[in-house]
């Protein structure tokens, strides 16, 4: 996909580019940048630094990889944190756009970043998570790259506290894979289905009328009835005429109906073109699951209409499914952010949507 939130080291990563927070002095740290440097080869990669001497907070310059699996190392003066002081963000959202810029000027179709500025340059991994993922969804736009985000931290540590108090809240009251749920024996459910059915006369209405009644007591009584209101977001004509859409038919249809293009489907749903245009083109292609979520997501599709293009592909949601309970939370909070939702579910620990 891309954009990934992965755990690993970034020295080992096979990527076109890997990112080196640094210092404007461009010396090594203790952190990752002292890890890059001594996978590189610690002499030449402290030579090359050298013979270009300075770089300014938020810009960039690159040496070669050496050692690395990488071809490229992008060096980025990263800002100091003291307390979010005003432009602070700005500066360390620079350091992601200019490594990606140079990236691209370099051809290059894959890079590797850590979270600039946490560690020793003190900056939280949950702000600098959200600067991070801000300044890529941004490039991504018109860019088309494989981005791996590289932290160490765990998910909880870079969470949102606000975002993951309501998640949390949501899979507390949801999810049922944390819920012991009692035995109970025949007598409790006979009394129950009883119990069910007194409900259910009360709501149901005789509308038996007797041989002379007129209409005008008709429509009396008629409007004296009781009755619970269902709503419908989907006419019973429109499930049954689409029955036997297939997936790529089906997303086809509603990527037409919400007036959106290919590419911004598949920019928004953090998916690569050539996937896209497979499922496009291939009328039988099933994708995973995560692609699936990830393009109800891009469509801004409601709850039925996801569960129906999931069933195409064979899914479903289910409340025994922590990340199906997540999407579900953020889905009916009518939030779809791809990218807000992959950090929530990468502070879960669950699979990230796309593909």
């Amino acid at each position: 996909m891309p954009l990934s939130i992965v755990r690993n080291d970034i020295t080992a990563m096979p990527v076109d580019a890997v990112v080196c927070p640094s210092n404007s002095s461009l010396t090594p740290g203790d952190g990752v940048s002292g890890a890059i440097f001594a996978a590189a080869g610690f002499d030449r990669m402290q030579q090359a630094c050298r013979a270009i001497g300075h770089c300014d907070t938020g810009d960039v310059v690159m040496t070669p990889g050496f050692a690395l699996p990488a071809d490229y190392v992008i060096h980025t003066a990263a800002p100091v944190w003291h307390g979010g002081r005003p432009g602070e963000s700005q500066l360390l959202e620079r350091c992601y756009h200019n490594a990606l810029i140079r990236a691209q000027q370099c051809d290059c179709r894959s890079l590797a970043s850590p979270l600039i500025s946490t560690g020793a340059h003190g900056y939280p991994p949950a702000e600098t998570m959200h600067v991070a993922v801000l300044a890529i969804s941004s490039f991504l736009l018109t860019h088309d790259m494989d981005i791996y985000l590289v932290v160490h931290d765990s998910g909880a540590a870079l969470r949102s506290e606000k975002q993951f108090t309501r998640v949390q809240s949501y899979l507390d009251d949801h999810y049922i894979g944390t819920r012991r749920v009692p035995r109970r024996g025949r007598a409790e459910f006979r009394s129950d289905r009883n119990r069910l059915r007194e409900q259910a006369d009360m709501w149901v209405p005789d509308f038996r009328m007797p041989p002379d009644t007129s209409e005008t007591q008709e429509n009396t009584l008629m409007s004296n009835c009781s009755f619970r209101s269902i709503p419908a977001t989907r006419s019973l004509e429109d499930v049954v005429y689409n029955l036997d859409e297939s997936f790529s038919r089906m997303l086809l249809r509603l990527i037409d109906e919400k007036g959106m293009t290919d590419v911004e489907t598949y920019k928004r749903a953090n998916i690569d073109r050539k996937l896209f245009s497979k499922i496009r083109k291939d009328n039988g292609y099933n994708p995973s699951k995560p692609t699936a979520l990830a393009l109800a997501i891009a469509l801004r599709l409601d709850l039925d209409e996801t569960r129906d293009l999931l069933g195409k592909a064979g899914y479903a949601l289910s409340h025994s499914s922590k990340f199906d309970v997540i999407i579900e939370y953020f889905i009916e909070e009518g939030i779809y952010d791809i990218y807000a939702i992959n950090e929530a579910l990468f502070a879960f620990d669950q699979k990230l949507l796309g593909a």
